[in-house]
């Protein structure tokens, strides 16, 4: 058998697969060598519909991925409740501007906080059953100054407390409303002297006391210091007086990032060199006032002093025996009753402490207080460890203080808690 010219037939190639012939179309030979015809190239018409179905297939199969992709993105980005999920709006972008309290200057984590109600609560500071104070540590702003024969008081202010009792509250006294207007807030009291009594009645929210959103504590060690009220009792108040906002009036203030720069930049003996890497262990750094005290010419009972603390970056008060100034930090909730029950206590720690030296006298009384608030006069402002000194000015009852310094230029208060004691011309301040 010549085998340069043999054909292959379907037996031989069932023998060499097993028995089965392969599928594969064989073109048959017209020269005599096995080359295919060129007609043999062309396609058949059952090949071209093959062809035809196929493509068909293709084009419609990515039709039908294109429209499962488009309705799984508007899902996606649907805004609105599917069934019992929720999906996100893709199309909306986080801004991630923050927002500032007006009170503190700190971030609030929620936007809405902002405008919540304020209270301004006079709290008491005799050691006749008013210490310690209950709450008295989520108070944004504190005013203190005397009230009544060398005995200080304060007027606290707050905006969304959360503490299960705060107190104990006492009677007003017109310096501290003037201080308290700017705020916008509701006066929380219990009484007080005559002008303030005739002005917190006209145009003020005013909460006096008021058994339906006060009470009575039970421990007669209190005496008559033991008149509170819940963070729930004061919304409480606000909700049905249709109090829904308040409008504050805050200090001008650093934003945390701007306080912290300025912190650095002041406490450091050598200023940070920036072309080239420094050296200094920032965490080393020595505040360059360190001990503050405020004496207000009175008993040593109210007479105040600060330390700084570097790793807190807030000032640790104490009076002047040594002993801190403990409150009691209460749970959230609207439980009410004796802080001495549910509270722990902890020492107030303020961000910013300031004395302004005011000019005062005793009343025609010879009891209360006079003091002028309306004016001029020395300020001394401690935050980031160090002192500014400077001038606190106050237009007029409804305007907000400012502190200036040398240049008449607004002094900018770091964010947080903010003490301001009011020290009488015949009182002193030493650091």
């Amino acid at each position: 058998m010549d085998t340069n010219n043999h054909i292959v037939t379907n037996e031989e190639l069932a023998s060499a697969f097993g028995g089965a012939v392969p599928q594969t179309p064989v073109a048959s030979s017209n020269n005599g060598a096995g080359i295919p015809d060129k007609q043999a190239k062309k396609p058949t018409k059952k090949q071209k519909w093959d062809k035809l179905t196929i493509a068909f297939y293709v084009i419609g199969g990515l039709g039908i991925a294109g429209g499962v992709t488009m309705l799984l993105f508007s899902l996606l980005t649907m805004p609105e409740t599917v069934g019992s999920v929720r999906y996100p709006d893709l199309t909306k972008k986080e801004s991630g501007e923050k927002v500032y309290s007006n009170l503190t200057g700190e971030v609030l984590a929620d936007a809405s906080l902002k405008n919540a109600p304020a209270y301004c609560i006079q709290t008491p500071n005799g050691t006749d059953g008013a210490r310690p104070h209950a709450g008295l540590n989520q108070a944004g702003v504190i005013f203190e100054a005397i009230a009544e024969a060398g005995i200080t008081r304060f007027a606290a202010i707050y905006q969304n407390p959360t503490a299960s009792i705060i107190g104990p509250i006492r009677s007003l006294r017109i310096y501290y409303l003037q201080w308290d207007t700017p705020f916008d807030c509701t006066i929380v009291h219990a009484g007080g002297s005559g002008d303030a009594l005739a002005a917190v009645s006209r145009g003020y929210k005013n909460l006096d006391e008021n058994y339906s959103y006060m009470y009575r504590g039970t421990y007669g060690s209190r005496l008559w210091n033991n008149l509170f009220t819940t963070a729930g009792n004061l919304r409480r108040f606000s909700e049905d007086n249709n109090y829904t906002t308040s409008e504050i009036k805050g200090f001008a203030r650093m934003t945390p990032e701007e306080s912290e720069r300025s912190r650095i930049d002041e406490l450091v003996i050598e200023k940070l060199n920036i072309v080239k890497p420094s050296t200094k262990n920032t965490a080393e750094l020595k505040p360059a006032v360190a001990n503050i005290s405020f004496r207000l010419g009175g008993w040593g009972d109210f007479n105040v002093n600060y330390q700084y603390d570097a790793t807190s970056n807030k000032y640790l008060r104490s009076y002047e025996s040594g002993s801190q100034h403990q409150v009691y930090s209460c749970p959230e909730g609207d439980g009410g009753g004796n802080p001495e029950d549910s509270c722990n206590l902890t020492q107030m720690t303020p961000s910013v402490v300031i004395a302004m030296m005011v000019s005062e006298r005793r009343a025609a009384d010879n009891y209360h207080e006079d003091i002028d608030v309306i004016g001029m006069g020395d300020a001394y402002i401690f935050q980031n460890g160090v002192a500014l000194s400077g001038t606190w000015k106050k237009d007029s009852t409804e305007s907000q203080i400012q502190f200036l310094d040398s240049d008449n230029k607004e002094i900018r208060l770091a964010p947080g808690q903010t003490m301001i004691t009011a020290v009488p011309n015949y009182g002193s301040v030493a650091f």
